[in-house]
């Protein structure tokens, strides 16, 4: 009989033990022998819509590479993230805490001059005052690069990156220098990684692998984000399926991604790292594409409260350790990333973070609401960021209640069944008044107690 360290949870899923850091500790103290860390890949999909892989049942876009990945995962068919705009979105994802905690709840900050925008925003004498004021809140909280790091993990951040140089995050080497000059605001030189291959995300990987050191891997990049511009074989075979050519350049983008996450666990498998690996997948937010406007977005999809833009699959893959599961009942968020990974290496996690860990089914058992927030693009005022606030959304088991900022008619919440309706077609909040009071005094009393 195996004693386990009763510090982090460990659960039984179809015949597999899964500990966090009591799976490698319990194997030590019943073997004798040292187990090596584990490693973390953290895939982050850029502007993807939860329908758009094949294992969640589109009929055309290809993505064998995360169809295989699901396969072998503990898949979360009803994911969520917090915020469904990619900036307040990544730091929830390495901080593990809500936006209306980590405090950076918009892509940019709104300056007082409505026609400096752009670049040309960023020479506006307060725009640099307001920059590093968003950006030293990425310092201001325990960061999964740094949690890892005091367990002796080196990390590499590849891709979308906003919170200035990779440094600033935690991690211990990076592509991202944050010159906000040369366009610092989504990664710079980050950006690269993907469209233009995967050497620098190798050379890391092998160098911690000679060093004997385990790694996090932060993999964000801007894929299928515009520009939609697939190799040109991607984009001829989706033009034979569609009528309308902005989509039909999207899917490739989104087969294109695929590719790239499959050149990666391809590496991992020639290195032999796979088997002491837990890769984690994840969209930013998600993305409807329209179908009139090329590199645009349709309505209820990036930006918006609707499952277009919040809803996205949560993936957790260990070969051998985390047994193969869909699970289309279960609510995962984007605030759990950081505690199940922190459980799974071993490490604690820091005290009140909101998530749970995804590996723990008796804590999963007693969760069955989550909960949002919804932002303008632009944050209002950087030392007052929930000022921007636009929506708050819970999930109750199949319910789902959105609740506007603003006040009078026109701001009424609005309720679906997203099990009968997953869509939102039909606005059931008319005719459920005690229901929707129900869920807005949950929802009140978890926006009250931030």
């Amino acid at each position: 009989m195996v004693s386990f360290n009763s510090t982090f949870a460990v659960v039984l899923f179809s015949g597999l033990w899964l500990a966090g850091g009591c799976l490698a500790g319990a194997e030590a103290e019943s073997t004798g022998k040292h187990v090596k860390p584990l490693n973390v890949v953290l895939i982050i999909s850029d502007d993807q819509g939860w329908t758009d892989f094949g294992f969640m049942g589109h009929p055309a876009i290809r993505t064998p590479n995360l169809d295989r990945l699901a396969n072998s995962s503990l898949t979360f068919t009803r994911g969520y993230v917090t915020s469904s705009l990619c900036r307040p979105s990544l730091a929830t994802l390495i901080t593990g805490l809500y936006p209306h905690q980590h405090g950076i709840t918009g892509n940019d900050p709104q300056l007082p001059d409505a026609k400096a925008t752009g670049i040309a925003g960023r020479k506006h004498p307060q725009f640099a005052r307001y920059y590093e004021t968003l950006i030293r809140r990425i310092e201001e909280h325990p960061t999964l690069p740094r949690l890892l790091g005091a367990g002796g993990y080196v990390s590499f951040q590849s891709g979308k990156w906003w919170e200035g140089s990779y440094s600033r995050g935690g991690f211990t080497a990076g592509m991202t220098h944050g010159d906000p000059q040369r366009g610092g605001r989504h990664g710079d030189a980050g950006l690269t990684i993907g469209r233009q291959g995967l050497e620098p995300v190798f050379q890391f990987i092998g160098q911690a692998k000679a060093d004997g050191k385990p790694f996090l891997l932060w993999y964000a990049p801007m894929m299928p984000h515009t520009p939609h511009n697939p190799p040109p074989k991607m984009l001829d075979r989706y033009l034979k399926l569609t009528d309308s050519e902005s989509v039909a350049r999207y899917y490739a983008m989104c087969e294109w991604f695929d590719q790239t996450c499959g050149e990666l666990l391809d590496f991992l498998e020639k290195e032999s790292l796979r088997q002491e690996t837990l890769v984690v997948f994840i969209c930013d937010n998600g993305w409807i594409q329209d179908p009139k406007r090329p590199n645009q977005f349709a309505p209820r999809s990036k930006r918006s409260v609707y499952e277009g833009g919040i809803r996205t699959p949560i993936m957790l893959s260990l070969p051998g350790r985390i047994a193969p599961k869909r699970d289309e009942q279960t609510l995962a968020s984007s605030i759990d990333i950081v505690p199940t990974i922190l459980a799974a290496c071993g490490l604690p996690a820091p005290e009140k973070l909101p998530g749970v860990n995804l590996l723990d089914a008796a804590a999963l058992s007693q969760r069955d609401t989550i909960y949002g927030e919804i932002y303008s693009h632009d944050v209002a005022d950087v030392d007052n960021p929930t000022r921007s606030l636009q929506y708050r959304w819970t999930i109750s088991g199949w319910w789902k209640l959105i609740v506007p900022a603003t006040e009078g008619e026109a701001a009424r919440p609005e309720l679906y069944h997203l099990r009968n309706d997953p869509h939102e077609n039909r606005d059931l909040a008319p005719e459920k008044p005690d229901l929707v009071k129900q869920l807005r005094q949950r929802l009140d009393a978890w926006w009250d107690g931030r």
